[in-house]
């Protein structure tokens, strides 16, 4: 029968109950505890994704694309994607205040919807809502998707959920590698020889985020001071400041976020006197086909953690082969083979040497 419509003969004998358990009539299930703690049942066999952020929908891009119908973004250029990946219709998602498109979602009838989940919240409510409403397909909560210092539960359980463990393993793998090699070093370095550090977003980089901002974590991963003392901003985040706070801040380094911000700082009269701009020490944070160290704040940033080492410390970190793991990133998560010729780009044009 088809699956369509058999959901549709079925969907009446939807349960949802106070407890968050999810009964799906599907022809072969499986009953799962997602990562929020909800009894979900799940079709055995999952051919069709679509995610509710982009964390969550980039991570299941790495383990196993081709079960992604949908994108909760755009892509930010096709270049190093693969067609098949860039023509996937943008559903939206439920970010930054939006709401879900609920009928976009039904018509195009997934055997499952992830909601992306941040530790420690509770979200009980916001899925319930979003189940009974994609009611008979069944939503799957996933948690730490913005957490770089904890992927690996969300990576595993992504892996068991989509019957797709080895790619999971292997990306794991990678993360472990990456992620132990930088903080063992930097977790060596004195506070006060940290190197002090400015992101700047936007593109007059007069918008930034705090430490305790999941957008601005790997700068503290790597071994960064971020110099950002300011609120941070709800949502999307981008805390407006002020020329005269970042002057009064002199970072030694600058992260540029954009492109035109990146070209334009080093004439700019306005940062001339900030000793990153004296020192030459800006770089563009590569963004292709994500970014890696943020926007979003999800798993493609694994890739952004030895090369902010590299930008941060590279006397200290000669022994990571940047070019390497480029290519291991790119080829094994990110689906698409890179040319040596594309690997030095995507690091000049960053401004590392």
């Amino acid at each position: 029968m088809n699956n369509q419509l058999f959901r549709c003969l079925i969907s009446i004998f939807l349960i949802v109950n106070a407890s968050g358990f999810c009964a799906v009539f599907a022809e072969e299930t499986r009953t799962i505890t997602d990562m929020t703690g909800r009894t979900v049942v799940i079709p055995v066999e999952i051919d069709s994704v679509l995610g509710t952020a982009p964390p969550t929908t980039e991570a299941v891009y790495m383990i196993d694309p081709d079960v992604l119908i949908g994108l909760n973004f755009a892509f930010n250029t096709s270049k190093y994607v693969s067609s098949k990946y860039t023509n996937l219709p943008n559903v939206g998602g439920q970010q930054m205040g939006n709401t879900l498109n609920y009928e976009t979602f039904l018509s195009m009838n997934p055997d499952i919807v992830l909601y992306g989940a941040t530790v420690g919240t509770d979200v009980s409510d916001q899925i319930e809502s979003i189940q009974t409403k994609l009611a008979p397909i069944p939503v799957v909560g996933v948690e730490d998707s913005t957490n770089a210092e904890d992927y690996g539960r969300e990576i595993e359980f992504l892996g068991e959920l989509l019957n797709a463990e080895e790619e999971a393993d292997d990306l794991n793998i990678f993360y472990d590698n990456v992620y132990q090699t930088v903080n063992s070093k930097v977790a060596t370095i004195p506070d006060e020889q940290k190197v002090r550090v400015y992101y700047a977003e936007g593109p007059d980089g007069l918008k930034t985020e705090p430490e305790e901002s999941a957008h601005a974590q790997l700068i503290k991963i790597c071994g960064g001071n971020n110099v950002a003392d300011v609120p941070e901003k709800s949502g999307g985040g981008m805390t407006p400041v002020s020329m005269e706070q970042v002057l009064a801040w002199n970072p030694d380094l600058i992260l540029a976020g954009d492109s035109k911000f990146y070209n334009s700082v080093l004439s700019d009269p306005n940062w001339k006197d900030i000793n990153a701009v004296k020192n030459k020490k800006v770089y563009l944070i590569p963004n292709q086909p994500f970014g890696w160290i943020d926007r979003p704040p999800g798993v493609n940033r694994i890739i952004g953690i030895p090369w902010l080492a590299k930008v941060f410390y590279p006397d200290l970190f000669t022994d990571i082969d940047l070019p390497a793991l480029i290519k291991e990133f790119y080829s094994n998560f990110l689906h698409y083979d890179l040319t040596d010729d594309e690997v030095n780009t995507i690091i000049t044009s960053s401004g590392l040497k």
